[in-house]
């Protein structure tokens, strides 16, 4: 029996895992992103499984993670339980110096989706992704690629991920408009100390029947408990490396690690299955994108759905680093009607 719960992804008929394993550990043995693509397929290949017998049917990666590496290790990982999994990867980042060989142009988005295929031996794609935005390229040029791919039976259902609000919103506008498939998914960096989607990207897709994969949960490991804030060098991941692109305020990562560990103890679990449990308990509809270097993150990951925290321990974590209320979102809630909200409440 497994503590693993399911949404409809967007508003789609695709049922995924809340839990999607991210594969951008995955690496044959090239040197991309230091302290993060280190594991090689024997591992991955026993992580996958242990996750899909744990009930994750959601898998993510990418063209660029390793460049294809990861999606070859992914592949073979898979193998003959690929009706098992609802695959996601994406695209957009340069791969060679050639010219046109990035971004969301058709040449690229079609023959990037064919070395995907190729990669992880399959036949379709269950989610194809825009890694990125493009502004080189003409937003309709991308969306008719996509759904030259979609018709051709290459590839099911269509997201973003790091895409402003009011970009993603007209993309599926122009969709519906043109009867084309819609974006049903956004991967968005959320987490405990990274909120800033809040605010627009949230409740746009909400709005525009798109579901989050929330990706960095762990604001890059952090959030796990195993770094000194103020000595990331001492520890042994991503951000010892160099990797912190968050650049999260030194006293409100102590606070929050702090907190994350008293709530952990309370639960007798790890700190990290309560940082990916908040984003869970946020939205029913939130998937968590988590990764992996050892057995043991896919084992704190995992026990994310079964954790219920209660609403004081949902409080206290999410008083330590709420996003700045911006211009006009704070002008909208001061200039609310009372009279008219208080009657349709």
């Amino acid at each position: 029996m497994t503590d693993m719960t399911y949404t409809r992804l967007g508003n789609s008929g695709l049922i995924v895992s809340r839990m999607c394993f991210g594969t951008m550990t995955f690496n044959h043995g090239s040197e991309w992103i230091p302290g993060v693509a280190k594991v090689g397929q024997d591992e991955a290949t026993e992580m996958v499984h242990h996750a899909l017998d744990a009930g994750v049917n959601f898998f993510d990666t990418a063209d660029g993670y390793s460049n294809g590496e990861s999606e070859d290790i992914f592949g073979k990982a898979l193998g003959k339980r690929r009706n098992e999994a609802v695959i996601c990867t994406k695209l957009g980042f340069r791969q060679t110096d050639q010219i046109g060989d990035a971004g969301l142009n058709r040449t690229h988005v079609l023959r990037q989706i064919d070395g995907s295929l190729n990669r992880m031996g399959i036949d379709h794609i269950d989610l194809l992704v825009l890694h990125k935005t493009d502004f080189t390229t003409p937003m309709e040029e991308t969306l008719a690629a996509l759904q030259t791919a979609v018709e051709h039976g290459k590839v099911r259902y269509v997201g973003v991920s790091n895409w402003p609000a009011w970009h993603m919103a007209r993309a599926v506008q122009y969709q519906r408009d043109h009867r084309m498939t819609p974006f049903v998914a956004g991967q968005y960096l959320y987490n405990l100390v990274a909120r800033d989607i809040e605010d627009d990207v949230l409740p746009m897709m909400a709005e525009m029947g798109s579901g989050l994969m929330a990706w960095s949960p762990l604001a890059g490991g952090l959030l796990s408990g195993k770094y000194d804030p103020e000595k990331l060098e001492d520890g042994d991941g991503r951000l010892s490396e160099g990797g912190d692109f968050l650049g999260i305020d030194t006293g409100t990562a102590r606070t929050m690690i702090e907190t994350l560990a008293g709530i952990a103890k309370a639960h007798d679990a790890h700190p990290a299955t309560v940082a990916l449990a908040w984003v869970l308990s946020q939205d029913p509809g939130h998937s968590v994108i988590f990764g992996a270097s050892k057995m043991g993150h896919v084992d704190a990951a995992l026990a994310a759905p079964g954790m219920t925290l209660s609403t004081d321990q949902i409080a206290a974590l999410s008083d330590i680093a709420p996003p700045a209320r911006r211009y006009p979102h704070w002008f909208d809630t001061m200039m609310t009607d009372e009279i008219n909200t208080k009657l349709l409440s």
